[in-house]
C-alpha cells in the first residue's frame, strides 16, 4: 500500500509539473476538483448510504447485529458507528462512520461468521479506507475535470500563450498528459483498493481470533453472489468497493481491474493466518 501510494505521489507530481511547464491556467479547474473533494470526503456516505437505500437500525431492532459491533469496537478502542441495514462500512474518519449490513447475510451467516465480516468492515474504519481512498483519488478527479474543461472550452482554461498554434500544442499536451494520469491512477487506485481488502481481511482475523469464520463467510456470500440475477447486480456494481465482495465474482481478465483481489487469494492468505495462530497458541 505504501509503494502504491508512492507512485501516485510520483505520478501526481510529474502531472502538475507539466501542468506548471506549459502554463495551463487551471485554477479555475483546481477549484472545482477542490469543491468534488469535499463533496466526496464529507458526502460520500450519506450519497452511498441513500443510493443503497439503507436505513439505521436500533439496538432493539437488531440486537444481535448491534452486540456483535460493540463488542468488536471495545476489543478495537473504536467508538461505536452507526449501525444500518442493507454489506460495507463507510466514513471519512472513526467519528463519522457507518456500518452496514444487508438483510440477506443477517440471515445467510452464523454468529460468527456474521462477527468476521463486521470485524472486517470497522478495521476499514480503523484504517481510514475512505479517507485514504478519496484522498489518493484527487488527482485523478483534477485530471478528469481537466479532460472534460478541455473538450468543452478548447483552449479558453489556457493562461496566455503566444499564439494560436502554441495554444492548440499547450492544450494538446495537458489533455495528454491528463489521460495518461487517469489512467494510470485508475490502475494504482485499483491496486490500493485490492491491498486495503487484504489489510481488513487481516485486521478482522486479529480482532476476532478466527480467520476461518471470515472466509466461511466470504464463500457464503460469494455463493449467494453467483445466484444473483445479473440485473441485480448492475444495480449494486457502483457501489462495488464499498462492499466485502464485489457485486460480480466470476472469473475474468478484467479482474486486473478489479476494486477487489481474487477471493482464491483472500481464502488462502486467511489460511496462513490461521495456521499463524494456531501455531501461536
Amino acid at each position: 500500500m505504501v509503494l502504491t501510494l508512492f507512485l501516485l505521489g510520483l505520478v501526481y507530481v510529474v502531472f502538475i509539473g507539466v501542468l506548471i511547464a506549459v502554463g495551463a491556467g487551471a485554477g479555475i479547474i483546481v477549484i472545482v476538483a477542490l469543491v468534488l473533494l469535499g463533496a466526496q470526503l464529507f458526502a460520500s456516505d450519506k450519497i452511498a448510504l441513500a443510493t443503497l437505500g439503507a436505513k439505521e437500525v436500533s439496538p432493539s431492532q437488531a440486537p444481535e447485529l448491534h452486540g456483535i459491533i460493540e463488542r468488536l469496537c471495545v476489543q478495537a478502542n473504536l467508538p461505536k458507528p452507526r449501525v444500518c441495514v442493507m454489506d460495507t462500512a463507510m466514513g471519512r474518519s472513526k467519528k463519522a462512520a457507518t456500518v452496514c449490513a444487508t438483510s440477506g447475510i443477517l440471515s445467510l451467516l452464523e454468529p460468527a461468521e456474521l462477527e468476521g465480516v463486521m470485524a472486517h468492515e470497522l478495521t476499514h474504519v480503523i484504517n481510514r479506507d475512505v479517507m485514504v481512498m478519496t484522498l489518493a483519488s484527487f488527482f485523478a478527479t483534477l485530471a478528469a475535470t481537466i479532460i472534460q474543461f478541455s473538450f468543452f472550452f478548447g483552449g479558453g482554461f489556457g493562461g496566455g500563450y503566444g499564439n494560436d498554434r502554441d495554444e492548440e500544442e499547450a492544450l494538446f499536451a495537458v489533455i495528454l498528459v491528463s489521460v495518461l494520469v487517469y489512467a494510470i491512477s485508475f490502475l494504482l487506485l485499483r491496486a490500493l483498493s485490492r491491498y486495503r481488502e487484504f489489510a481488513a481481511d487481516r485486521g478482522s482475523a486479529v480482532l476476532t481470533g478466527r480467520p476461518s469464520a471470515l472466509a466461511s463467510a466470504l464463500l457464503k456470500i460469494s455463493g449467494t453472489i453467483e445466484r444473483t440475477p445479473s440485473q441485480d447486480l448492475r444495480k449494486a456494481e457502483a457501489m462495488s468497493a464499498f462492499f466485502i465482495l464485489p457485486a460480480r465474482t466470476k472469473k475474468s481478465l478484467m479482474n486486473i481491474f478489479a476494486d477487489h483481489p481474487p477471493l482464491e487469494a483472500r481464502l488462502a492468505a486467511l489460511e496462513r493466518l490461521e495456521s499463524q495462530l494456531q501455531g501461536a497458541k
